[in-house]
């Protein structure tokens, strides 16, 4: 005798099936969906959606430096961790702890906001590059000062370096660890707040 009830239950469960057979999550915990980018000129740089931006843990050991202009291919979130790791000092080249640093940011991330900690940094990251810059002009020697707009990847690259730089600048000699230094600067250049932010404040300077 043939059970039409669960024949129907088995298609059923086809229909819903998703297109992975485990939904990628960053440190399988944060989901990569409804990530969105506010500013479209950064949307090719700040990029989540496509399958290799889309990592369960931020260390591909991918050979970024080949080409140029190939590192915009990294997932935002290891660029974030080599940033982390290459300060020139103690800490330099030591990845798998700059890994568990940021694990540790994304955690303190959502339970200050309650958001996702993947949104709350490509915020972050939107607001923490600065948009105007000056360059010199002039040969000989008079040299002056012309304002110039700034290319989508410097952007991202100066807000990744400027956030590095301020979260390890309050960590030393302080009480406060490195992941909590680092999920301060990343809330509050996520909210452009200029007085808390390193970022945000040296953005303005430039």
């Amino acid at each position: 005798m043939v059970d039409h009830n669960s024949d129907a239950a088995l298609e059923n469960q086809e229909d819903s099936r998703p297109e992975f057979a485990l939904e990628p999550k960053l440190f399988g915990k944060w989901s990569y969906e409804g990530v969105t980018v506010p500013d479209m000129s950064l949307a090719a740089y700040l990029q989540v959606q496509t399958v290799k931006q889309q990592v369960y843990f931020p260390y591909t050991a991918g050979r970024y430096q080949q080409r140029r202009f190939k590192k915009a291919q990294c997932p935002i979130v290891e660029r974030l961790v080599t940033s982390i790791m290459c300060s020139g000092g103690r800490n330099n080249g030591k990845k798998q702890m700059a890994v568990k640093i940021v694990k540790q940011t994304m955690e303190i991330i959502h339970l200050l906001t309650g958001h996702n900690p993947i949104q709350v940094l490509v915020n972050a990251l939107n607001n923490g590059g600065a948009r105007e810059d000056s360059t010199r002009i002039g040969s000989g020697g008079v040299v002056r000062r012309q304002a110039v707009d700034v290319s989508p990847l410097r952007r991202v690259n100066q807000a990744i370096y400027l956030i590095a730089k301020g979260s390890r600048d309050n960590a030393f000699r302080s009480m406060k660890r490195i992941s909590e230094c680092l999920a301060d600067e990343i809330i509050a250049c996520s909210k452009n707040l200029a007085t808390n932010s390193y970022a945000a404040r040296k953005k303005d300077e430039i």
